[in-house]
């Protein structure tokens, strides 16, 4: 027999990597990212945390305790580009810092983004002043969404909100109704409307709200995805998705 040694040719780069931290009963998020990054190089990958229902700030930081575990076991052992909360009312109970450090503690070189954040970003990118807000949670959440924004200065002209207590009841709200609700809402006076909330599901009529509304609409996955790009230097010649990705 004869026995040959052939040493392998490695590839000289890799994709970027992106790991996704998803709620457990968030239907949504995991579509609207595939949906945006699908012809892209990227390696995409997703692990689910724990969700308690219902939805208050009480449990949404009991949630973040297991970021650090959660994200540990997105390829474990291995480094990733960019890690992805994917919680906005989530962030904004349990606070950014804490959330990245809770990160960094498993994946100390990769980049953060939340969509609380990745909101306040894209709103200064479109220089709003004044905004209107939509969520589909509770009072009392939708109240601490609005605080939030309030404390990063904005004027909250208008604010609509559906009173929804469970997560995984979010993802069945009809993308029709939600069109129709959203096109309806006091915007006269407001620089944008931004939608709050991973599991809503209004990615697919942000082009067409633009269209009639005249105005920016911004969402939390898509600002999500948008500065998810951004971080990874992959953000170009996306379509369809609204004005942000366009004035990228």
């Amino acid at each position: 027999m004869k026995l040959e040694k052939i040493d392998p040719q490695f590839l000289k780069k890799h994709n970027p990597r992106v790991g996704l931290i998803a709620l457990a009963t968030d239907f949504m998020i995991e579509k609207d990212f595939i949906k945006v990054i699908k012809d892209k190089e990227i390696d995409f990958f997703v692990n689910r945390i724990e969700c308690y229902n219902p939805l208050t700030k009480e449990n949404l930081i009991k949630m973040s305790e297991k970021v650090t575990e959660v994200t540990n076991n997105i390829l474990p052992n291995e480094d990733i580009d960019c890690v992805v909360y994917g919680c906005t009312s989530g962030t904004i109970a349990a606070g950014y810092d804490s959330i990245e450090k809770k990160v960094k503690a498993a994946k100390p070189k990769a980049k953060l983004t939340t969509p609380s954040s990745a909101a306040i970003k894209a709103l200064k990118k479109f220089n709003v002043k004044k905004l209107a807000i939509f969520t589909p949670y509770s009072k009392k959440l939708n109240d601490e969404v609005i605080n939030f924004f309030l404390g990063e200065k904005f004027d909250i002209i208008s604010n609509t909100y559906l009173d929804i207590a469970a997560d995984y009841d979010i993802g069945k709200v009809d993308e029709d109704f939600l069109f129709k609700t959203l096109s309806n809402m006091d915007l006269a006076d407001a620089d944008a409307l931004f939608i709050s909330c991973t599991a809503l599901p209004v990615l697919n009529i942000i082009d067409k709200l633009e269209k009639k509304l005249n105005k920016p609409v911004l969402s939390s996955n898509q600002a999500l995805i948008w500065n998810t790009l951004e971080e990874i230097g992959q953000n170009n010649d996306i379509r369809g998705f609204g004005k942000l990705f366009l004035n990228s």
